[in-house]
């Protein structure tokens, strides 16, 4: 303790104020650790290892293997680059519908990262917004917020496809364009598309419901919580549609075209073209499997698609050959670009000079 003496002889003491200790470093949350990253990576990886040895030693895929191995490569580039372009469309998209007001180098990190996650994380795209979503908390976003924004942003990104179903399948049902298809085959699709969008535009109406008493349990809270968030999000979703935001239109549905351009592509590398009716429709019903709680859909998505597209019409080795190869594009590209924006926005967690990532610690 130190002593201070005034000239009248009065003493006063006190205590040496301790200098402030460092900033508490905001960490990432165990489910994104870079070792469980990468361990879920390679897991990936050994799986995609034992169906190429499959394809090159299982008797019966003779012809798919004739077909990977004369794949046109300039088909393959494109596929690649359509990929690309839907992976810019996904970031475009992310930035007005969470916070316009971040950096767009900071938009393409998030939206990046989210991708990659997407590709390794079970439940596919959820895995990927739960990142964006914890990142946008530490930056200070209110979690309701957060939570009516990621259920407005999946219901953007997923009403395309839904939309783009019910036309189509009207419009095939109707005879108005070919294929020559079965009613199951389009009217069916195309009704149970106008359901889920009815369905959506209806959700606003029901209510966020009467406030959940703070002594509830856990799961009452938890669906009063659910239920907000539905309710919320499918009402902003519906009004930023009605905005006619360039970007959030641009990137809904950016993402949705050049994912199905993709598709065409890698079939036209192995010289098929189904019309593109029978893709687009096929698209959406296989997806389906990627509601599987598997790392990026992987054998959910693939299986629906290759079942689908072959229901539809294609050729059996040929889809095949195509649906894998667009999966390995679909794989490999967000994960090695969200790779280097994930580590980007790592290392700029609390850097002063990145004060949007910056860890601000609670008043005392």
């Amino acid at each position: 303790m130190d002593e201070l003496r005034t000239k009248d002889g009065q003493t006063f003491r006190f205590e040496p104020i301790e200098p402030p200790g460092p900033t508490p470093e905001v960490e990432l949350p165990d489910e994104f650790a870079p070792r469980r990253l990468v361990r879920r990576t390679l897991q990936i990886v050994a799986v995609l290892v034992v169906v190429g040895l499959v394809l090159l030693l299982a008797p019966g895929l003779g012809e798919v293997r004739d077909l990977l191995g004369k794949a046109r490569p300039e088909w393959l580039a494109l596929a690649v680059a359509f990929e690309a372009l839907s992976c810019v469309s996904y970031v475009l998209m992310f930035r007005p519908i969470f916070c316009h007001t971040v950096p767009w180098r900071t938009s393409w990190e998030i939206g990046l990262s989210e991708l990659g996650a997407g590709s390794i994380v079970p439940a596919s795209g959820a895995g990927g917004l739960a990142l964006g979503a914890w990142i946008l908390r530490e930056g200070g976003m209110p979690a309701d917020r957060i939570a009516r924004r990621s259920v407005a942003f999946f219901l953007i990104k997923s009403s395309v496809n839904f939309v783009a179903v019910a036309v189509l399948g009207t419009v095939l049902a109707l005879g108005l364009v070919g294929p020559d298809l079965s009613l199951w085959l389009t009217a069916v699709p195309a009704a149970g598309a106008l359901l889920v969008i009815a369905a959506v535009l209806v959700v606003p109406r029901l209510g966020a419901g009467e406030p959940v008493a703070a002594e509830a349990g856990r799961v009452p809270r938890a669906l009063g919580h659910a239920r907000r968030a539905l309710v919320g999000g499918a009402g902003e979703a519906v009004q930023m549609v009605r905005s006619r935001n360039a970007l959030v239109i641009a990137g809904s549905v950016g993402y949705w075209a050049w994912d199905n351009a993709v598709l065409w592509a890698t079939f036209h590398a192995f010289g098929a073209s189904p019309p593109i009716t029978v893709i687009l429709l096929g698209y959406l019903i296989g997806q389906l499997g990627g509601l599987l709680p598997l790392p990026g859909g992987l054998g959910g998505i693939d299986g629906g698609l290759i079942g689908t597209l072959i229901v539809f019409g294609t050729p059996p080795a040929v889809t095949v050959a195509a649906v894998l190869v667009y999966r390995v594009i679909l794989f490999w590209l967000p994960l090695l670009a969200g790779a280097v924006a994930f580590a980007s926005l790592r290392r700029a967690l609390n850097r002063p000079d990145r004060p949007e990532l910056c860890f601000v610690p609670p008043a005392a």
